[in-house]
């Protein structure tokens, strides 16, 4: 077995996006700033309502996937096809935008605390192109382990292989094969999980302090930052004294030229410049 360690660490920056929601972008700061076929990690998380309240209103997508995890508060989608998915406490929206999607995300509260995360993951060139989809899923529908020295393990993407057991979250059977997990450990708590060889992996760090690495090699996650990790067949997370959560993310690299213009990631330039046409046109959906 191969533990994998720290390889680099990227500090979350504050940054506003939609209608001026401010969070702190760590993936996606910056074109070095990603891990395929990860492109961008967001958090937000504020009780002051001028922070969130604008939201999301509709915007384009192109050539990827989103995924919002809320941890608190309310959102409203809505999109071009019709879905509509209220975002609450402890669920999931991930949506295909494929050849394109216009949608919103609006805040259902106009006071208290607004938390969660936003995942943006590549789509294989050969996808890029497919018709967009969306699923919004419900913390009911999401395991969640509790396991005896009080650490849990929720599983978004993939499957948790935990104190013996494999439990499958609802996201599977995507080409880049990801792993989502959410976890929490109590004070002085460790987590062991194993990660494809071969697949991109990170731990982002949410909640009080964490070191990444086998006990002899240890070595600090700053919060608020994301761990890239170096190859190997599983992490090692240990807990400080207060306890840790942290998100754990894996998928099979893509290997392919990446080019973004805001909301559209595409292969090449020119598939750029048809993506703006088309929705100049109309015809992006």
């Amino acid at each position: 077995m191969t533990t994998r360690t720290l390889k680099q660490i990227i500090k979350a920056l504050p940054a506003t996006d939609g209608g001026g929601v401010k969070l702190l972008r760590s993936l996606g700061q910056s074109q070095a700033a990603r891990l395929d076929p990860f492109l961008m990690l967001d958090e937000f998380s504020s009780t002051n309502a001028d922070d969130y309240i604008a939201g999301f209103p509709d915007h384009p997508h192109r050539g990827f996937e989103t995924v919002t995890y809320m941890l608190d508060g309310h959102m409203l989608h809505r999109d071009h096809l019709g879905n509509r998915g209220d975002l609450k406490p402890g669920s999931v929206q991930w949506m295909t935008a494929g050849r394109g999607i216009i949608h919103s995300e609006m805040p259902q509260q106009e006071s208290g605390r607004m938390r969660g995360f936003q995942l943006w993951v590549n789509l294989p060139a050969r996808e890029k192109m497919k018709p967009a989809a969306y699923r919004d899923i419900q913390p009911e529908d999401i395991p969640l382990l509790d396991l005896k020295d009080g650490s849990r393990v929720k599983v978004i993407a993939g499957s948790a292989q935990v104190a013996g057991r494999v439990v499958a979250g609802p996201v599977q059977g995507l080409s880049t094969e990801p792993l989502f997990l959410d976890v929490h450990l109590p004070a002085d708590g460790h987590f062991v999980h194993p990660v494809a060889e071969g697949h991109n992996a990170f731990v982002y760090l949410y909640e009080s302090s964490a070191e990444i690495g086998p006990t002899a090699q240890r070595q600090p996650l700053a919060l608020h930052a994301v761990g890239v990790l170096s190859g190997g067949d599983h992490i090692e997370v240990h807990a400080g004294k207060e306890g840790a959560s942290f998100l754990v993310l894996s998928a099979k690299p893509l290997r392919e030229p990446v080019v973004q213009y805001g909301p559209f990631v595409m292969n090449t330039r020119d598939e750029i410049e048809q993506a703006l046409a088309d929705y100049r046109e109309g015809q992006l959906v």
